[in-house]
């Protein structure tokens, strides 16, 4: 959550900032008006409050000298009506304007792409050497299903589509994929934790998933309480922190998990229905890092750095783009995204997203850190995909691919399968 004492405080830099994020100048003004109502109503009941405390002085003095005070009773009955009407119209307009500023996106850094979408994205690097093969490469659900390694027909005879069955070495090759992943993390420094995968809706709030994108979750019902199965382990990662003070002494703070996520990709109908890119259950490695304002983005850095270590490592071709203004997630001020080279696609695919939220979650989950003279302030968040695992099992099987519909294990995963240096046919299931 924004602000509002920035907003307020210059108005123009905010609408500027905010007009890149697609919001119009007239809801900041809508706002700001709020602001000012709920401003003035303050002031006028803490006036009447002042004057409601001098004539209980009065009365209390009056009854002490056993003086008649029935008018100041009936005047502090005035001003306790007053007072009342006044709270009443005061709650309604900070209804109103937390309606909005809830529902505002973080600023954009002044590094970042101005742009509408992701059109305007900006690539920033590239690493590794695009595969060329003398056969044509098949999409990773073909070499799956032809190995009897994935299967997405049964998956969605049980659950519909957008599931799938890992099956023998496919399920091996994703398991040794995430655990390759947070062995990778901890040796960075990362304390892995094993979160709830089922969330309130003041954690959903706490990382800015709620209220703007509640159609996008699936939620249940626990005891008349409704809880939502997590989009990505940044949300119980990042509200472990909720309402803490963390000494500054022991910041930096870096967790990582492998977590389901849960999506109902609402919007994506006709986007990538085959194969392992865009599901409704997925594997994820994430990272979260709490940390001090001054540190944030040397640390986003980092982060990314942590995610490339991994796609590095799998001998895998990628680029590093920043998200443009109209791109970036809700919550985020600036965003590097990794998008590994798919051969049977012929292009680049996101497989994963490392952003600096500011204090933008801090604020909403109340997650501070102390000095060293005792003062509280809020902590800047991070998290980051490390990254997840359906689709680096998706580029493995196009990119290690074989003429004989084979698969090879990226040396570093041979020690998480087993020995097993190539999938095929025969060892599959």
């Amino acid at each position: 959550m924004l602000d509002i004492k920035m907003i307020r405080n210059d108005p123009d830099w905010a609408k500027k900032k905010l007009a890149a994020r697609g919001i119009k100048a007239e809801e900041i003004d809508e706002l700001l008006g709020y602001d000012q109502n709920r401003r003035d109503f303050l002031v006028k009941t803490e006036t009447l409050k002042e004057k409601r405390n001098k004539v209980s002085q009065g009365i209390a003095t009056k009854k002490r000298n056993k003086e008649n005070a029935d008018q100041e009773i009936a005047d502090m009955k005035q001003v306790g009506s007053e007072i009342k009407d006044l709270d009443t119209k005061l709650q309604e307009v900070e209804d109103k304007m937390n309606y909005i500023l809830v529902r505002l996106p973080n600023w954009p850094d002044d590094s970042v792409p101005v742009g509408p979408d992701e059109s305007t994205n900006k690539e920033i690097r590239k690493w590794g050497t695009i595969p060329t093969e003398d056969f044509k490469p098949r999409h990773h659900w073909d070499i799956g299903e032809e190995l009897g390694i994935l299967d997405f027909d049964q998956a969605a005879k049980v659950s519909g589509s957008r599931f799938v069955y890992y099956l023998g070495m496919g399920a091996r090759l994703e398991r040794a994929v995430y655990s390759f992943m947070l062995d990778e993390h901890q040796k960075e420094g990362y304390t892995e934790v094993i979160p709830p995968y089922l969330v309130n809706n003041e954690a959903m709030f706490g990382t800015s998933q709620f209220p703007k994108f509640t159609e996008d979750v699936y939620t249940v019902m626990v005891d008349e309480n409704p809880l939502t199965l997590i989009p990505t382990a940044e949300v119980p990662l990042t509200n472990y922190f909720a309402g803490k003070i963390i000494d500054e002494k022991d910041m930096p703070k870096y967790v990582t998990a492998l977590t389901p996520c849960f999506r109902s990709e609402a919007g994506s109908a006709g986007r990538d229905t085959r194969g392992l890119i865009r599901m409704h259950q997925f594997n994820k490695v994430e990272m979260v890092k709490v940390t001090k304002p001054e540190d944030s983005f040397d640390e986003l850095g980092k982060l990314t750095n942590n995610a490339e270590n991994i796609l590095q490592k799998l001998g895998l071709a990628y680029h590093v783009i920043v998200l443009s203004s109209g791109d970036a997630s809700f919550s985020s001020t600036k965003t590097y995204d990794l998008e590994v080279w798919l051969p049977a696609q012929e292009k680049y695919r996101e497989v994963s997203s490392c952003s600096n939220c500011l204090d933008f979650q801090a604020r909403r989950a109340h997650i501070r850190y102390r000095d060293e003279n005792g003062k509280t302030h809020l902590a800047h968040t991070l998290n980051g995909s490390g990254l997840a695992a359906g689709r680096v099992v998706a580029a493995i099987l196009e990119n290690y691919q074989n003429e004989d519909g084979s698969v090879t294990i990226p040396d570093v995963l041979v020690p998480y399968m087993g020995g097993v240096t190539k999938i095929t046919k025969d060892n599959a299931i």
